[in-house]
């Protein structure tokens, strides 16, 4: 009885943006475009991908928030397999925010510390040993006519489930119009290579008595998870474009075993990070990061933005809890081979971010393996902090922006030590780490990017119109700190050539008692015990 009622569902055909001509022309990527037999306006609003992959398997979790007419609608994504009703499951919606909160590009807030101010002797201690890392159907021989089989049908939560395979994608189009579905023209060639491949297709209707609408119209559908095995490691984007209707953002996350991953068929880049911002960023840093994200792409055409990679156990400053095993579990973890580490540890979390349109995506974006980076930290390259990206033994990369007070207090010591930063002294509020969240609304145009950096980003071309005063750049120590210059961690030797894309060279030194999570820094935080590197020391006021 599922497929009987497929008549007046809307159709979602998978991973990218989705949104009819009348919907907002940016919005965030949805797995596919939404089509009904009635014509109605139905869009997409935001879409969240997770993906975690092991060995062969990917985990591909994602939530999407419904907007349209009160009436079932359905979603469909390729899939190399048949799909039984063990590989899907509905979700939490608590998780994806949070995955959302721990990899956004983050905002803090430092104060200069006394210049005076004499640190007490430290002894240092190794750290803890860590763990290791639808319509009535016509009759079946109609269906044969066409080439499309109903592979497997269940049902999961308010989702109704149907697997169908095809052999030619105009006959596949031909049974989804026969079935009165509201097919874009030009649907056929971008359902043809799909085909062509062999692969089916998931369809999960939803019975919208069973789901939550708010007051404004919204849908919160449950979050959906499906698993599968596969050698190429993808994301189907393409079929998304039919009805796209401007430029539209697509975020994904990905959790692996001590492994980032960046595109094998995009070019890749990481977001200029670590730059000191005017206070005024604080109430507009969304529209601060669009702007730097879009000069990124306009520098980058056709790239693919990665704006963290960091284990998903710890972080530093951290917006939100870092995950934990349980989490880890609900988005893959219990379907993977191994077990999730009883604290969280040993999962690296990749954010990448695209942002195109139908003249800019013309592949499916697929993953490769990609070599650790670190940036983003409070952690000084040789008189200065950390700018952009480069080779390391671990993932401590970050997208972080930050707003520094210089020190208004009296100066009455005979060698002062400037550029020591920490938290708000007595008398002053910190706010915390602010995360960026929801950029696919975030208005653009509105901030003029060199007016609201305090530093030049020469490679974006961006030269900063306010520069920081004298004292607000010495962000490094006076000659007469003895700090001890921190080395390359010793796995670091081993990675990869070629830094990417903004790497910067070593010597290495630490900035301040804020963490500085390369395994030899002085700062290291001792949450980075859980990742099982060797040599880690840490201060003990």
């Amino acid at each position: 009885m599922i497929l009987r009622s497929l008549r007046t569902l809307a159709l979602a055909l998978p991973l990218s943006a989705a949104v009819l001509v009348s919907a907002p022309a940016d919005v965030s990527a949805f797995c596919g475009f939404y089509v009904s037999g009635a014509d109605a306006k139905l869009f997409n609003n935001a879409t969240m991908v997770v993906l975690m992959r092991d060995g062969t398997r990917t985990v591909l979790s994602m939530k999407n928030n419904y907007q349209g007419p009160p009436e079932s609608f359905a979603m469909v994504i390729p899939v190399p397999v048949v799909l039984q009703e063990d590989n899907v499951k509905t979700l939490p919606d608590a998780v994806f925010n949070r995955v959302d909160q721990l990899a956004a590009p983050r905002l803090v807030e430092y104060w200069e510390q006394d210049p005076c101010y004499v640190e007490p002797p430290y002894e240092e201690e190794p750290m803890m040993d860590a763990a290791d890392d639808f319509a009535p159907m016509k009759s079946a021989d109609a269906d044969e006519e066409l080439g499309v089989t109903v592979e497997a049908q269940f049902t999961v939560g308010e989702y109704e489930i149907v697997i169908l395979s095809a052999k030619d994608s105009s006959g596949l189009d031909t049974w989804l119009r026969r079935e009165e579905y509201t097919i874009p023209a030009g649907s056929e060639a971008l359902l043809r290579p799909y085909v062509e491949e062999g692969m089916k297709f998931f369809v999960a209707k939803v019975d919208i008595k069973k789901v939550k609408v708010d007051p404004s119209g919204k849908t919160m559908l449950s979050p959906l998870r499906f698993h599968y095995d596969s050698e190429q490691f993808r994301l189907p984007v393409r079929l998304g474009l039919i009805n796209s209707g401007g430029k539209q953002d697509l975020l994904v996350h990905i959790l692996a075993r001590g492994q980032r991953y960046e595109l094998a068929n995009y070019e890749n880049v990481t977001i200029p990070t670590n730059l000191d911002v005017a206070p005024e960023a604080r109430e507009r840093f969304g529209e601060l990061y669009t702007a730097l994200f879009d000069a990124t792409l306009q520098k980058n055409p056709q790239a693919v933005v990665t704006e963290y990679s960091w284990d998903a156990s710890s972080c530093d400053p951290c917006p939100t809890p870092a995950l934990d095993a349980s989490e880890l579990t609900t988005l893959g973890g219990d379907v993977i081979s191994g077990e999730v580490n009883p604290w969280g540890g040993g999962f690296v979390l990749t954010r990448l971010h695209a942002r195109y349109d139908k003249g800019s995506l013309g592949e499916d974006l697929v993953f490769r393996e990609a070599p650790p980076i670190v940036g983003g930290r409070e952690f000084m390259i040789g008189e200065v902090v950390e700018k952009g990206s480069r080779s390391s033994g671990v993932n401590n990369f970050q997208a972080r922006y930050a707003i520094r007070h210089v020190w208004e207090g009296p100066i009455t010591c005979k060698n002062p030590i400037r550029g020591r930063w920490g938290g708000p002294p007595a008398g002053k509020h910190s706010e915390g780490t602010k995360a960026a969240q929801d950029l696919a609304f975030a208005a653009r145009d509105g901030v003029e990017l060199k007016e609201i950096v305090r530093e030049d980003i020469p490679e974006l071309g961006v030269m900063a119109v306010a520069k920081t005063s004298e004292e607000m750049k010495a962000i490094v120590r006076s000659p007469g700190d003895d700090a001890a210059p921190a080395k390359e961690p010793a796995a670091a030797a081993t990675a990869p050539k070629g830094p990417p894309k903004g790497s910067a060279s070593a010597n290495v030194r630490s900035a301040c008692s804020c963490s500085a999570d390369d395994p030899a820094s002085g700062g290291a935080s001792a949450l980075l015990g859980l990742l099982g590197l060797l040599g880690l020391r840490r201060r003990r006021r």
